[in-house]
């Protein structure tokens, strides 16, 4: 994983008031961040929905497409952008809505400029864990891939908790050719103990790569 301070702090406004945009890019530009403006959900869009690590800072009411829509759109995408809505009305029903469908926070126009860094940094640390827990979770994938259809039987039979014995019983082999492909299980997945494999196949399953 890269190191948090070594990635570039990237944060995209949504917003279709100009001198908002102005004051927000000028202020988060001086705390060291790379600001892109956007004064439509539309030409967000078009300009592509970010693969890193990002934050975005979405205006709740806009012309056209909502900031709701776009948060919407987002997740269809299954990208980790972490959002933060600004508006201008406290719009209590559209709050809760935002926050249950992840947003970071909800900020009220007109904000205090340390309040407005503290929720981007908050969205930008969601962000770049979850880009590394994917990370984590392809790496596990890919390795879980290099075994066979038999061994991936064995590997989750073992997982589970039983025996060569068990699960020579389970397949109808010997117990001799469940040890050798146990072995080859675990010098594939790179593990050193069955713990090792336990955990890997409970990540995959949390992250929806195996059924549960």
């Amino acid at each position: 994983m890269t190191p948090p301070d070594t990635i570039e702090k990237t944060v995209h406004v949504v917003d279709d008031d100009a001198s908002l945009l102005r004051g927000v890019a000028r202020l988060l530009r001086s705390h060291g961040y790379v600001v892109k403006t956007y004064s439509s959900a539309a030409e967000f869009l078009s300009s592509g929905i970010p693969s890193g690590p990002a934050s975005l800072l979405l205006d709740l009411n806009m012309p056209g497409m909502t900031g709701l829509e776009l948060q919407q759109v987002i997740a269809d995408y299954q990208s980790r952008l972490a959002i933060v809505f600004i508006s201008g009305q406290g719009d209590i029903p559209a709050t809760v809505k935002a926050m249950k469908a992840g947003a970071v926070d909800f900020l009220v126009k007109p904000f205090e400029g340390k309040v407005l860094v503290a929720a981007i940094e908050a969205a930008l640390s969601r962000s770049i864990t979850a880009h590394a827990l994917d990370g984590s979770l392809q790496r596990d994938w890919a390795l879980f891939a290099t075994l066979s259809p038999r061994e991936r039987q064995v590997c989750l039979l073992f997982a589970q908790g039983l025996l060569n014995k068990q699960i020579a019983g389970e397949l109808g082999t010997t117990e001799r050719t469940i040890k050798a492909q146990r072995a080859s299980v675990m010098r594939k997945l790179t593990a050193n103990s069955v713990p090792d494999v336990v955990r890997l196949i409970e990540r995959l399953r949390d992250g929806g790569r195996l059924p549960s």
